[in-house]
């Protein structure tokens, strides 16, 4: 969680390049950044578990405003044979409107934006992950879950 009165008005990435016929597992980390509403001088990260695969991308950040809602790129089960990635990638919206997009992989499709935060934004975030599957088929981030908070109160 973002410290008590901090929002996520950026994100970073830890996303693995396609391994062209090797074992992919694209979206490894989501990390927020986190700010005291609209004052940015003092910045503050947090992420839930990663994954052990691909480079931290540069932070992107809402123009102003904070983080509300988001929506998740994923690929189907690839069946028994096929290489499962999961989460490939994803997209922020901010609170004052621009749509920011991760560079991650594009296997799979987008669903649906989630519910906006209301009165407030993002400020906590949980992540599924796929435990390392020794030497067989990973696919690292599955799924991930964001908290909001009103602006009044956390």
């Amino acid at each position: 969680m973002c410290p008590d009165k901090f929002f996520a008005v950026g994100f970073s990435i830890r996303v693995e390049s396609n391994q062209y016929g090797l074992d992919d597992t694209a979206l490894n980390g989501i990390r927020l950044i986190c700010a005291k509403d609209s004052d940015r001088s003092f910045l503050y990260s947090i992420e839930s578990h990663t994954g052990y695969y691909g480079e931290w991308t540069h932070p992107q950040y809402c123009p102003s405003g904070v983080l509300t809602s988001f929506q998740l790129r994923v690929e189907p089960h690839q069946g028994l044979f096929g290489d499962d990635t999961a989460a490939n990638n994803i997209k922020f919206r901010c609170s004052s409107n621009p749509t920011l997009e991760a560079p991650g992989m594009d296997f799979g499709e987008y669903g649906y934006w989630s519910q906006e935060c209301a009165q407030g934004g993002i400020c906590g975030i949980e992540s599924k992950m796929e435990e390392y599957q020794s030497g067989l088929d990973d696919s690292s981030l599955n799924d991930v879950r964001f908290y909001c908070c009103a602006s009044s109160q956390q």
